[in-house]
């Protein structure tokens, strides 16, 4: 049995697990720095590498219990691809799962959102991107990795941060107030106040590793200087875990270099670290037992009954 970070099996079944981990390895519209398809399994490589004790929050969030889920692997168009991810992570999160998502290109974050929003209310979508991704459709498609994050601006309180490259056509769209620029968050001490405050009780986080520094995380399909850096990014992260309800995440776009391998450890570094803050941050629970589900946090907060669907 393959598991994540190769953890114990009696870590990883889904009956015993809080986490569910779904592989994406979609890459259809990026047309620069190929290898966003190679980005999952490269993940996955470094994760068993990783140490699995986190010495800030002093835990080992594996013991949670973290589900590796088969890859959605469907390509036949992007809109195929969207359908796909859309129905597996509503199906995942219908069985009170923690639900985490790792891509692939960030088209892959539409059929994410859409699922994460048809299942929680006043959901906010709190992007780290370099990119808008703010087009209605591009190239004739509205399943472009442009596009990426246009439907979660229609349907969610979209909330943007880092973002430092952009077609003019986006700023019609774009809400200037919950759009954090990396120039303006350089000389404002206190932008993850402001940014905290711009969201709901209940968060969707959606990674794109382009929000780093390209001298830090290289290795993504559209890298651009003036970035994130990694201190910032976990305070700020742990703030948003502690301070609200974070229902999930997924990463989007990193394109693994043989030749160097520090991208691959902080993509594995950073999703197992999202994982620590999130169930080390406050006292949630999570019953695994799927029949137990009206004593799970999710089951309140969800827009739907759990069905009796199954795998």
């Amino acid at each position: 049995m393959k598991t994540y970070a190769g953890i114990p099996e009696n870590y990883a079944t889904l009956s015993n697990s809080k986490i569910v981990l779904i592989p994406v390895p979609y890459e259809g519209t990026n047309r620069w720095q190929k290898g966003a398809s190679k980005g999952p399994q490269a993940f996955l490589e470094a994760s068993e590498n990783m140490e699995l004790y986190d010495i800030e929050t002093d835990s080992e969030v594996y013991k949670e219990g973290v589900f590796l889920a088969d890859p959605i692997t469907e390509n036949a168009s992007p809109q195929a691809m969207v359908n796909a991810v859309h129905q597996t992570v509503k199906k995942f999160i219908n069985r009170n799962k923690f639900v985490t998502v790792f891509g692939g290109e960030h088209a892959v974050s539409i059929g994410t959102v859409k699922a994460f929003n048809d299942c929680f209310q006043s959901l906010t979508v709190l992007h780290f991107d370099a990119h808008a991704n703010l087009r209605k459709e591009f190239e004739g498609s509205p399943y472009h990795h442009k596009c990426a994050m246009y439907e979660a601006n229609q349907n969610t309180n979209l909330v943007q941060v880092g973002i430092r490259s952009m077609d003019i056509s986006e700023k019609r769209t774009m809400n200037p107030d919950k759009v954090f620029f990396a120039h303006d968050m350089a000389v404002n001490e206190y932008w993850m106040d402001d940014v905290i405050d711009q969201l709901t009780s209940n968060v969707f986080i959606s990674f794109d590793f382009s929000a780093f520094d390209a001298s830090l995380f290289s290795a993504t399909g559209n890298p651009v200087s003036g970035g994130l850096f990694y201190y910032e990014t976990m305070e700020f992260l742990k703030r948003v875990f502690a301070e609200k309800n974070v229902v999930g995440f997924d990463m989007a776009e990193f394109c693994p270099n043989p030749n160097q391998k520090s991208s691959d450890s902080l993509a594995a570094k950073l999703y197992y670290k999202m994982l620590s803050y999130k169930f080390s941050s406050k006292d949630d629970t999570y019953d695994t037992d799927d029949s137990n589900s009206n004593n799970n946090p999710f089951s309140k907060l969800s827009k739907f009954k759990n069905d009796e669907e199954e795998f």
